[in-house]
């Protein structure tokens, strides 16, 4: 058990406290504990026509979706061993868009502000989705990295036979982070933008991960080829344009 999982167990009450759950403590999981279909996002995935009730739940289950005390979607990052890394706390509007006048936050964060991590604690964070690895009867699927981790859980019920996993952001791609995957046929999903930056970093990314283990790490430029100039410009991903009119 990593010390992360140490003391999100000794600070149960605490932060069940915290984000508005009052049960006991016990011994169950955290996530466990947390798993919620009621958050706003997940209600909107069905709602908005991304996925079933059905496949709402089972991706629930399979990213072990969270929900906070104001509706937010837990997004816990656990890693290739099952260990928690972090949790990420996001808003969703009811058409399944960011809530931008909501910030994300860290559930390390909130450790740190209730005095249960030391003020200077730095989470070690990983790909969200990447426990998904530590299931046998997944490791013959290859693996899909997308930017969000909303994109990561609808491509999940269209295409189900890749694992999704997701960065949480452009810029949080790099080949530690890849590094898991080294055993795994790999394929990145990178977001589009008008001057094709962001393919072309996670381009140079993939192309020294590939170095490193001995075979290719695949980047689709699908977005590249089939995004509009007006889907580039407003920096689509993956289930936009799968999903236009969502």
């Amino acid at each position: 058990m990593t010390k992360m999982s140490q003391l999100l167990q000794n600070t149960f009450k605490s932060l069940h406290h915290q984000l508005g759950h009052d049960r006991p403590c016990d011994m169950r999981p955290f996530w466990q504990r947390r798993l919620s279909t009621s958050s706003a996002f997940c209600q909107a995935l069905v709602a908005n026509g991304y996925m079933t009730t059905e496949q709402m739940k089972q991706a629930t289950l399979l990213y072990r979706l969270g929900m906070s005390r104001k509706g937010g979607v837990i997004f816990w990052q656990y890693d290739e061993h099952d260990m928690m890394h972090d949790g990420k706390i996001m808003y969703y509007r009811p058409d399944c868009h960011r809530d931008h006048d909501r910030h994300p936050t860290w559930v390390t964060h909130l450790l740190r502000k209730s005095n249960h991590l030391p003020e200077d604690w730095k989470a070690d964070h990983c790909l969200f989705g990447l426990h998904l690895l530590s299931v046998p009867s997944v490791f013959e699927k290859p693996v899909a990295v997308v930017e969000s981790e909303k994109t990561a859980v609808i491509m999940s019920a269209v295409k189900p036979d890749y694992i999704w996993l997701a960065t949480g952001g452009k810029t949080e791609l790099n080949v530690a982070k890849l590094k898991p995957l080294q055993k795994h046929r790999v394929i990145l999903f990178p977001d589009t933008d008008e001057t094709g930056q962001t393919y072309s970093d996670w381009f140079e990314i993939a192309q020294a991960a590939s170095d490193i283990f001995g075979h290719p790490v695949t980047v689709s430029s699908i977005l590249e080829q089939h995004a509009t100039h007006a889907q580039k410009a407003a920096k689509i991903d993956l289930a936009d344009l799968l999903f236009p009119n969502s």
